[in-house]
This record gives structure tokens, sequence and C-alpha cells, in this order.
């Protein structure tokens, strides 16, 4: 097997920095990242690179699997999706998100806190999630009661690595940055 493919240093990297819609908190520190095409859909197991990249910066491959249909986050951990076959149309950042179309190959990075929720999948979607060492996710949906120890849960959480590229995250030599406001 080849090693996994990365894409090009000066590859476009869309963040978003989605606000608190008063349900999803989103991420007030890390926006919510997305590389396209970072292996080729088309190779023999998509789903093995991706985990392989994902594994050599430092994040742990955990399921195989799709989106949950309904918005949650996650206060525990952040996580890392590799879409490994099919498309999905998701809804990120709760009801005031952004809604975006995801693609065999391409890797979106959810801070914790940060909504998702799937609403259009091709059949055979096939997503594989990694969390960064020592993190376990929890599942949130919004509720108000839970409101107060999940910020104070993904505000104590370290920055993870970078599931892509591995080092630290940086923000500032990212492309084609959006802001969501409420």
């Amino acid at each position: 097997m080849n090693p996994p493919s990365v894409p090009p240093l000066d590859a476009p990297v869309l963040a978003l920095r989605l606000a608190d819609d008063g349900s999803i908190p989103n991420n007030q520190r890390l926006p919510l990242m997305l590389w396209r095409r970072v292996v080729d859909p088309g190779d023999r197991d998509p789903a093995a690179r991706l985990e392989a990249i994902f594994a050599r910066h430092g994040w742990v491959p955990a399921w195989r699997d799709g989106i949950y249909p309904f918005p949650h986050y996650h206060s525990t951990a952040h996580e890392v999706l590799g879409i490994a076959r099919g498309c999905v149309r998701v809804r990120l950042g709760g009801a005031r998100g952004v809604e975006l179309v995801v693609e065999a190959g391409d890797v979106v990075f959810l801070p914790a806190g940060v909504g998702h929720q799937r609403l259009e999948p091709a059949p055979d979607l096939l997503v594989v999630g990694a969390y960064p060492p020592g993190q376990r996710p929890d599942l949130r949906r919004g509720l108000h009661e839970e409101r107060v120890s999940a910020l104070a849960r993904i505000a104590a959480l370290p920055d993870p690595p970078d599931p892509v590229r591995g080092g630290p995250l940086v923000f500032e030599e990212m492309r084609g940055v959006i802001r969501s406001d409420p």
C-alpha cells in the first residue's frame, strides 16, 4: 500500500467559525475545518487510508459508519470525520448553522461543541470517525439542562493536533475563512 496521501501544504482549507445558536454551543476557540479530497475515493480502501492518516497524526480511529440524523455535539472530545465513500449533505452548527455537502475523500474536523447532523446521505455513505488520544465522546443534543456543564467541559479540552497534516492546528495560514453570525 502507498503511504496515505496528504493535501499539498497550499491546498485550501475551509474554516468555519460558528456562533453559539442558543441550543448548540459550537466552539468559541476553534473553527470547524474542511479539507477536500484528502484521499482519492477511487483508492482500493479509502477508509483504511483515512484511518492511517488520522493515526499517524495522533487521532485514534474509532468507528466506520454514518452520521446521526439528529443534531448533536460532543462536549468531551474533538472529532474528525473522513468521508470514505459516497456523499452527504450535513448541517453544521445547529439550526442557525450552515449546510454543506461533503464527498468521498473529504475530511471534516469538528471541535468539541460543534453541532452536526446528517440531512441527505448517499445510499453508499461510509464515514470514518476518530478522536484525539484520551478523549471519549459523549452525546449532547442541545438541551438547556446540559448547557452549563457542557460549556465547562468544552473549554477545558486542549487543542488537538491537526488530523490531516500533523503538528498544531494553524489558523493563520487558512484560506477561505467564513464566519457564521447568529
